[in-house]
């Protein structure tokens, strides 16, 4: 039983010694809170590790736990489920359960996802494919690039047994102007320079057919459905240097890596470390109650179920098993209950985390403690114009008392919140920075208050402000 965690080993050693307890610190790193969720995904994640160093009869018997996470919306359910995919160099894919409708309905059918779910797989797998061979392709694009710009003598005719003087001497002088130019391409003083290349026609575009599983886009390509019949088409361009040797290193990458290796892992990596986000399942959670636009809600559930309990699924990459995909499922749960889906789907997620409202003091930590903490991300944009931002602690108090006032007044969107607060706060600031003079903008409570006090007071007017 093969399993893909991160290619580099020191980063797979690492994460082999990762206890639940530390992966749970890694959370804290970018979600606010929500202990009981980050237990839930560390306790599944572990596991994964568990299983892999059991024999593969026992580990092919041992499934993951799903889980599900009620909760309000902007609380941290889907961010704690794509930072542990991230932790753990695992595909991973965020799906509406809503958009789907069951079989013979027109839309997306649950399927799909398990499709969309290996294509991130092969990208995971390309790009670090890519890294790996990144120095070969840049080196043979600029061999050929030095090509182009400078041809090489041409060699000596065949009845000449030795090549004369005149040749070497041209061979000497042509690999001193090579060095001279490779040189000049490397400090960029012959990117403005046009070549002539020839560039390969892209594939043909892809069609939409109707198969036993609905109406799915599919990328079908006839020079493999009929081999030979279209020549590979090329057709000559004329380019700065910059942009051909962009071109010519994507050739050399994706003529160094072999894609039927990168598609096996990818698949492999799908079925053994693959995790399925599904949001808004609360929406497809109501019983049927006769006719009407939702009549197919229950149907979507019973369609869902066998992808959760394990089934194969034909994608144009080959059959994925999903026996061993972690499902993560979401939902607020406002007007139907947890109790709601059908029996045999809700056996299907064992593990039950109910995830708590944000209050005034997450809001606070949101702002300031996360690697990619919304403070940072303004003090940042900013900074690139030379604009220094700063806020003081009675002013994150303010943003974060406010934030909390307009969800009690309005309607509750979590930490989402904080970003409608903070775009309103700062939008004199975004628009005049080019033009500032004075390239300091300090942010203290009494700012807050007079840029943001009158909105939040206005109820009427803060549900379509704020």
């Amino acid at each position: 039983m093969v399993f893909y965690l991160p290619e580099n080993l020191e980063t797979a050693t690492m994460l082999d010694e990762l206890t639940p307890r530390q992966i749970v610190v890694e959370l804290d790193k970018y979600v606010v809170g929500q202990k009981d969720a980050k237990r839930a995904v560390a306790i599944a994640l572990r596991n994964r590790m568990r299983r892999q160093k059991l024999s593969a009869e026992l580990a092919e018997e041992i499934l993951p736990k799903n889980i599900i996470m009620i909760g309000p919306t902007g609380v941290g359910k889907t961010e704690s489920a794509r930072r542990l995919a991230r932790l753990a160099n695992s595909p991973f894919i965020k799906v509406e359960a809503s958009r789907f409708t069951e079989v013979g309905y027109v839309g997306r059918d649950v399927e799909s996802m398990v499709r969309d779910l290996v294509e991130i797989s092969i990208d995971m797998v390309r790009e670090e494919k890519i890294e790996e061979v990144s120095e070969k392709a840049e080196t043979n694009a600029e061999e050929r690039l030095l090509d182009l710009l400078l041809p090489p003598p041409a060699p000596p005719r065949p009845e000449k047994a030795q090549p004369d003087d005149g040749y070497r001497t041209a061979m000497e002088q042509f690999k001193r102007t090579r060095e001279k130019l490779r040189a000049q391409l490397r400090e960029g003083k012959l990117d403005d320079r046009q070549v002539e290349i020839e560039t390969r026609e892209k594939n043909f575009p892809a069609f939409e057919i109707i198969s036993s599983q609905g109406i799915e886009e599919m990328d079908i390509n006839l020079k493999d459905m009929i081999p030979g019949l279209f020549g590979q088409r090329t057709k000559k361009r004329r380019m700065p240097v910059s942009e051909a040797m962009e071109y010519l290193i994507q050739e050399e990458e994706n003529r160094l890596i072999d894609m039927d290796q990168v598609t096996r892992t990818a698949v492999e990596r799908t079925e053994q470390s693959g995790i399925i986000f599904l949001d808004e399942i609360d929406k497809i959670a109501g019983r049927e109650r006769g006719a009407g636009p939702d009549v197919s809600r229950e149907g979507v559930q019973r369609d869902i179920l066998p992808i959760v309990e394990g089934t194969t699924v034909n994608t144009r990459d080959g059959m994925i098993r999903t026996d061993s995909i972690l499902f993560v499922a979401a939902g607020a749960f406002h007007v139907s209950k947890p109790s709601d889906p059908i029996p045999e789907l809700q056996g299907r997620f064992p593990i039950r985390v109910e995830l708590q409202s944000l209050n005034v003091d997450d809001f606070v930590r949101i702002l300031k403690e996360p690697k990619s903490a919304l403070v940072k991300q303004y003090v940042a944009l900013l900074e690139t114009e030379g604009i220094k931002l700063s806020f003081t602690e009675d002013a994150l108090d303010e943003i974060a008392g406010f934030a909390a006032k307009v969800n009690d007044q309005t309607e509750n969107i979590g930490a989402r919140r904080l970003h409608t607060i903070m775009e309103k706060l700062l939008d004199e600031i975004s628009f005049e920075g080019p033009d500032l003079k004075k390239k300091t903008a300090r942010i203290d409570g009494a700012y807050v208050k007079k840029q943001l006090d009158e909105i939040v007071k206005d109820q009427d007017l803060s549900r379509y402000i704020l």
